[in-house]
């Protein structure tokens, strides 16, 4: 098995499309879209916040919380509400994640959702 150069100067029109078809890479790529999404929707939720609340100040706590649940939800409803998965795809341990989860009361219930590949 060959080994993929990550150098563009290195890597080959056929490395390209076989990495770009690589079903991992490809959930890799989906996920970093889903951050960048969930980020992209934070800073315009905070643009609003702002906006609303004219000078009044964000309480940095709060708008973290509100953040990080998000993000949990978000990680659970990908894996379809499986712990150890949610907890490799935020990048924390899985006993942290199970903390977050009951310190926010954060549903498990996928609502009917379905597991996307993660």
């Amino acid at each position: 098995m060959s080994t993929i150069s990550w150098r563009p100067q290195d890597l080959t029109s056929t490395q390209a499309a076989n990495l770009l078809r690589d079903e991992a890479f490809e959930s890799r790529l989906s996920f970093l879209r889903d951050v960048a999404i969930e980020l992209l929707n934070a800073v315009e939720s905070l643009r609003s916040t702002t906006t609303a609340n004219g000078n009044h100040k964000l309480e940095l706590y709060e708008e973290v919380r509100k953040f990080e649940i998000d993000l949990i939800r978000a990680a659970l409803v990908r894996t379809g509400s499986n712990q150890s998965r949610a907890a490799r795809l935020l990048g924390v341990k899985h006993t942290t994640l199970n903390a977050k989860i009951k310190r926010y009361g954060i549903s498990l219930e996928t609502s009917g959702s379905e597991e996307i590949a993660a």
